[in-house]
């Protein structure tokens, strides 16, 4: 029965009494063989051998001979346990691990102080930031990913055990050893950080350490140089201090290290030597199994104790870290077991408790480290996305007091005053910002701060950005200008830094914390003044007096800014039935998803995304999807630019389309008007098949077109006719891969000769005409788009860029739109297309426009509701955006007001047919004043100088097919929220 009850005890002691810390449980497969091996090494072991197990020796990384003697003698005469390097080189390292592993009777457990990664300790390796920038991180999933990223590190380089995280909460800014290596002063957001990297690092392999139990935090004595005294009381200690210790060990951390501290309420002892807080609190209290450590014994906090190894194992200690002379400690743990302070079966306990856990890392087996390519395999692409990843998440908007972010890029006259060492420094950020929306540049430099203020003098915002912790000088210019004027601070340095401008961050507009220069994090902070990227950082620690830790801001471009319909004199329970309509809609199949928005006076009063990308999708319709615009686009591009061509007085309304399309000349188009094609009164056919002429007619069989599917006819283009899918292209004018002279694409896999173009234009030229009354052709703009480029001598899409979309900072407005945004961002237009040979996903659906390279006069523009509505919103102000004249007021009144006398339609612009609404795309209640236009993929825009508003509609409603695709227009779901929103204007 007694060795019944003996083999339980020990099985209890070698696995069960350590499975609390999840770590044994997840390394050990084999409970008998684990049991097994660590009785065996017990049995052979003397005492001082024993002892010797619990004892890590910290060496320097140098090949001296001088120093492999010092690590031979601690593993042959003192039998170490394990080692702990104090830094230096990775190679170093390594060779010194193999050669202290070769001598071990038993593997040595290899430890390593790398709290912030391996850069903590050895040269030229992966820096990740330190733990109060990650405090900052939203996202824990990153630090997870961070800790298991070190943990892989770590074992590239036979690392066992990690002294990390520090789980002290950071709550004096007057420690001069916590700080900025704690995650911050909030209990528990350092928990929830001390958690993921604990579990990223043991998920990996490498056993977590948090320290410095029971809290370092709020001490201002550095325990490397004397002993802090903490006089809290116990309920203190337990709502602060102990707050994450107990929440990483509920988790199942493996490790805990005992600081040298007085915790008064505790004990008169340090901690890292008392009975009370190691064994009665850390182990009875709260119930950690795992392997205890002290803090390094060498600190003055508690190298003056004697025999001090002895005291910090009596305490409950398992292993004890760098004692100073290695041969006296052990001698006075010895002499502690003949004195009876300490019971050999206590020492046992111990040694079989570290042995076991080096059977969990698989020192049952001579370990060796393989140095082969080492940094390459330490340092992968990986690696450094992931640091980046982390360092952008760790953005923090402090505050933003007048609505400044993201930036009103209608607004001109933006300077970016940058305080640093050298300008180059930040020239990333500048030529981010500046690619997009035109800012001036200037450097503040303390020889010429007079000069500089008057260079900001005239400027509408200031963006300072500051790169350099000397910024005390720059102060008081730098308050005094956010006081004139609105500014934006960003400091691409430390929060010590930003601390230092209290004044400046008082009465600056928005304020950002970056803490990183780098070019990505510079990049990613550009990209949110933009309203391209989400920063939802949120401070660590206090900023001062009044941003305390846990504030922020969160900019979001998928979530703008929203205003009260009722400021504006609208009813916002009314506006809120368009909901219902949106939803309706998806639920009878009219689209997948959609996009809602209404501006009232300048100002949005309803914006909403329904739905997802795709009926199959679980993708939901977020604000910056792009969307194809379909004939939307003759307003939203080809149309800008006649009105600003018509301002210039390159062109007039009764010129003759042959003035500057030579193809019409000697044609029967040769006198159609601008005008004409302005109204859609110019005879010619509302559509003509282009693509035929690419298409090799031969090998279709059966025909181009069968009343009924079949092998060689899958897709369904109208009432009962299906087109010819298994067909060849005309390699004249057509690859179907990425050949020389075939720069127009068409598909991912389909490429069309520029010269194509000649080939639309010919079958324009001889196409029929039939008289002049109303007929809606797309041709008419196609043309429009040929005399644009003729006069301006740029090629449509760019003329539009560099006089429209980029200086209104329209960034998702744009032909082509997988030049610069990923798939994920742009709304799928159909399923399956039989010219495309497949999906058509951001390229234009519009085949005449796909023929042109995507660009084209009746289609090819993508953009989202946002960007198409400032457009309008620029219209409706009669051509001006923010501080900015884009058309003249005489040009848009002529182009807004004109209207046919032979049907409903305006110069370009649809309108209501208020004599007949039903023959319209309004609804009834729109005003004749009302101008938009509708796309054939399911959009629309309608702007109403009577009562200043615009509305946008985007849908992809041919989704999956254009076929039978009539349920929007059937629904009238457009003209109904329209309906709706005239309902909601209080009268």
């Amino acid at each position: 029965m007694k060795k019944i009850l003996m083999a339980c005890l020990l099985f209890a002691l070698s696995f069960g009494l350590y499975a609390q810390t999840d770590f044994i449980d997840k390394n050990v497969t084999d409970a008998n063989a684990c049991r097994n091996w660590v009785n065996d090494k017990l049995e052979s072991m003397t005492l001082k051998q024993k002892i010797g197990q619990l004892f890590i020796h910290t060496v320097a990384p140098y090949t001296t001979q001088q120093n492999k003697q010092n690590i031979s003698d601690a593993v042959k005469e003192y039998g170490i346990g394990g080692l702990l390097f104090s830094g230096g080189e990775i190679g170093k390292q390594i060779e010194l691990t193999n050669y202290a592993q070769s001598m071990a009777k038993i593997p040595l457990l290899i430890t390593f102080d790398g709290e912030w990664g391996l850069a903590m300790r050895l040269k030229g390796t992966p820096s990740f930031p330190r733990n109060r920038v990650l405090g900052c991180v939203q996202n824990d999933t990153l630090i997870y990913e961070y800790g298991k990223e070190v943990a892989r590190q770590l074992k590239e380089i036979g690392v066992h055990v990690n002294f990390a995280p520090v789980a002290d909460v950071d709550n004096n800014p007057n420690n001069p050893v916590i700080n900025t290596r704690s995650f911050g002063s909030d209990r528990e957001a350092v928990a929830r950080k001390v958690v993921a990297y604990s579990k990223g690092l043991q998920d990996g392999g490498v056993l977590a350490v948090c320290k410095h139990f029971p809290g370092h935090g709020d001490t201002e004595v550095d325990s490397h140089k004397a002993m802090p005294v903490l006089s809290f009381s116990r309920e203190r200690l337990d709502s602060i201090e102990l707050y994450p210790f107990r929440k990483a060990i509920e988790a199942g951390i493996g490790g805990v290290m005992v600081g040298h501290l007085n915790v008064t309420t505790l004990d008169n002892k340090a901690a890292s030597v008392s009975h009370a807080v190691i064994t009665e609190l850390l182990k009875n209290e709260l119930k950690f199994s795992g392997l205890v450590f002290t803090d390094a014994l060498e600190m003055k906090g508690i190298s003056n104790n004697p025999y001090v190894s002895a005291q910090a194992l009596i305490a409950g200690n398992d292993m004890v870290l760098a004692p100073r002379n290695l041969k006296r400690e052990l001698d006075g743990v010895l002499k502690a077991v003949k004195e009876g302070r300490i019971s050999e079966e206590e020492i046992n306990e111990k040694c079989r408790k570290v042995l076991t856990y080096k059977y969990a890392f698989g020192l049952n087996r001579r370990p060796i480290v393989n140095d082969k390519d080492i940094m390459a395999r330490i340092d992968k692409a990986y690696t450094n996305e992931l640091i980046n990843n982390i360092k952008t998440s760790a953005v923090t908007v402090v505050k933003d007091s007048d609505g400044m972010l993201p930036l009103d890029m209608t607004l001109s006259g933006t300077v970016v005053l940058n305080v640093s060492s050298t300008l180059s420094e930040s020239y990333t950020f500048f030529n981010e910002i500046n690619k997009t929306y035109p800012v001036t540049w200037l450097h503040a430099n303390l020889d010429s701060l007079q000069n500089i203020k008057k260079r900001i003098t005239p400027a509408q915002r200031v963006i300072v950005a500051v790169y350099t912790s000397k910024v005390d000088k720059y102060e008081k210019i730098l308050a005094d200008l956010a006081k004139g004027k609105p500014t934006i601070l960003i400091c691409f340095d430390s929060h010590k830094t930003l601390q230092k401008l209290d004044d400046v961050v008082a009465q600056s507009s928005a304020v950002v914390l970056a803490h990183s220069s780098d070019k990505p994090v510079q990049k990613y902070v550009a990209d949110m003044l933009l309203g391209t990227q989400k920063v939802d950082g949120r401070l660590s620690v206090d900023l001062n007096d009044e941003y305390t830790a846990a504030s922020g801001v969160t900019i979001d471009p998928d979530k703008p800014r929203r205003y009260k319909p009722e400021e504006f004199g609208m009813d916002s329970k009314i506006l809120s039935r368009i909901d219902s309509i949106a939803e309706y809609g998806i639920m009878n199949g009219a689209y997948p998803g959609c996009h809602v928005l209404v501006w009232k006076n300048g100002y949005q009063v309803y914006n909403k995304c329904f739905g997802t990308h795709t009926y199959n999708s679980d993708r939901k319709v977020k604000e910056n999807d792009l969307f194809d615009l379909a004939s939307l686009t003759k307003t939203t591009a080809t149309l800008l630019a006649v009105m600003k061509l018509y301002d210039e007085g390159k062109l007039n309304l009764t010129d003759k389309i042959s003035a500057y399309v030579p193809e019409m000349k000697s044609t029967d188009k040769a006198n159609i008007t601008i005008q004409e094609l302005l109204y859609h009164e110019s005879g010619l056919p509302a559509y003509l098949p282009f693509y035929m002429k690419a298409i090799d007619k031969t090998s279709c069989k059966g025909g181009m077109y069968k009343k009924y599917k079949d092998n060689n006819h899958k897709i369904k283009v109208g009432n009962n006719l299906y087109i010819c899918t298994n067909y060849s292209f005309i390699p004249e004018w057509v690859s179907e891969k990425d050949t020389a002279g075939y720069t127009l694409k068409v598909s991912d896999n389909i490429f069309v000769k520029p010269e194509f173009k000649n080939v639309v234009l010919k079958e324009i030229a001889d196409a029929p005409l039939k008289g002049h009354s109303y007929r809606y052709s797309c041709l008419n703009f196609m043309l429009l788009k040929e005399a644009v480029e003729n006069i301006s001598g740029m090629s449509l899409d760019k003329y539009l860029d560099e006089y429209f979309y980029k200086p209104m900072g329209l960034v998702h407005t744009l032909y082509n739109p997988l030049q610069r945004f990923g798939k994920d961002e742009i709304i799928p237009t159909v399923e399956e297309d039989f010219l495309r040979r497949g999906p058509v996903h951001g390229y234009v659906h519009d085949e005449a426009a796909a023929m042109l390279g995507g660009v084209s006069g009746n289609a090819g523009l993508f953009s989202t509701a946002k960007d198409v509505a400032t457009i309008y919103q620029m219209l409706l102000d009669k051509g001006v955006m923010g501080d900015r004249r884009y058309l003249s007021r005489t040009t848009c009144e002529l182009f807004l007001k004109m209207k046919s006398k032979n049907s409903r339609r305006g110069l370009g612009f649809d309108k209501p047919d208020t004599g007949n609404p039903d023959n319209g795309y309004c609804a009834p209640e729109a005003p004749a004043s009302v101008f938009g236009h509708t796309g054939f993929t399911g959009t629309c825009a309608w702007a109403d100088p009577d009562n200043d508003l615009v509305y946008v509609f985007l849908c992809n409603r041919i989704y999956p097919n254009p076929t039978d695709r009539k349920n929007l227009m059937r629904l009238k779901i457009r003209p109904a929220i329209q309906q709706t929103i005239y309902q909601a204007i209080m009268k």
